[in-house]
C-alpha cells in the first residue's frame, strides 16, 4: 500500500491512477489528519507527502513520522511545487527519501518509487539480525526467541542489538557505555552489568548467547550452541 497525501484532487487522482496502473495498492488523502487517522488503522509500504497542504503541512508530517518509533522507517517521498535548494536539502535532512519537484513525469515518478522501495527492503534486510533462536528486527523495534516475543525497554535493545551487531567481538564495559548509553563516563560500569543480568533473564534459554569475558566485558556468541551454558558467578 502506498499513501498520496495531496490537497491538489486532480494531481492526487492522477498519481492514484498512475501507482494503480504500475501495481501498487494505492489510497489518497486531502490533508494532513485524514492521513494521521489511516495511519492508525494501517501502515503503508511508502508514503507520497505534499509539502503545502491545509492544517498540518508536509514538514510537520514528516516530523511526526520520524519520530515515531512505529513510523520512522517508512519511505517518504517529497511531492512539491517548491523546487529550491534549500527545501531539498532542509526536507532530506528531516528525512524525506527522495525529492520530486512538480510538474512530474508519472513515469519518473514511479520510477523513483521503486527505487525507492528497492533501497528500504535492502535496508531492512541488514537490519534484521539472527543467533540461533534469537532474532532481531531493527525496523520494527523486535526481539523474538524462539518465535516468541521478548519486552525489552530502550536500552535492551540497544545493548543486544550493539552485541548481535558483531557477534564473537568482545566489548568492554566503557565500551558499551559509549555506544549505548552515549558517553565516556569510565567510573562506575555497574549500570552495564546491571542490563546485561536482566537482559539475560528476558532472553530465558537463549540467554546463555551473552557471554562474560572476566576483566574485560561481554560477547555475544557468533554461533548457537544450544549445548553451552554460561558460567553464572
Amino acid at each position: 500500500m502506498i499513501y498520496s497525501v495531496e490537497d491538489d484532487q486532480p494531481i492526487r487522482d492522477l498519481v492514484l491512477y498512475a501507482l494503480r496502473q504500475a501495481g501498487f495498492e494505492a489510497e489518497g488523502f486531502a490533508d494532513g489528519q485524514l492521513f494521521l487517522n489511516a495511519m492508525r488503522v494501517r501502515l503503508p509500504r511508502l508514503i507520497l507527502l505534499d509539502q503545502m497542504l491545509p492544517g498540518l503541512d508536509g514538514k510537520e508530517l514528516l516530523k511526526r513520522l520520524r519520530a515515531d518509533i512505529r513510523t520512522r522507517s517508512i519511505p517518504v517521498v517529497m511531492l512539491t511545487a517548491r523546487d529550491s535548494e534549500v527545501e531539498k536539502v532542509s526536507s532530506l535532512d528531516a528525512g524525506a527519501d527522495d525529492y520530486v519537484v512538480k510538474p512530474f513525469g508519472v513515469m519518473e515518478l514511479i520510477s523513483r518509487i521503486r527505487a525507492v522501495l528497492r533501497r528500504s527492503e535492502m535496508k531492512e534486510e541488514a537490519e534484521k539480525l539472527s543467533i540461533g533462536p534469537l532474532h532481531l528486527d531493527v525496523g520494527r523495534q523486535e526481539v523474538l526467541v524462539h518465535d516468541k516475543e521478548v519486552h525489552l525497554t530502550n536500552k535492551e535493545f540497544k545493548l543486544l542489538h550493539c552485541l548481535m551487531s558483531s557477534p564473537g567481538q568482545v566489548f568492554t564495559r566503557e565500551q558499551l557505555l559509549k555506544q549505548v548509553w552515549e558517553t565516556d563516563y569510565t567510573g562506575d560500569t555497574r549500570t552495564v552489568d546491571m542490563h546485561v543480568r536482566t537482559l539475560r533473564v528476558k532472553l530465558g534459554n537463549a540467554s546463555d548467547l551473552i557471554q562474560t569475558r572476566r576483566g574485560t566485558g561481554y560477547r555475544i556468541c557468533d554461533e548457537y550452541d544450544p549445548s553451552y551454558k554460561e558460567p553464572r558467578s
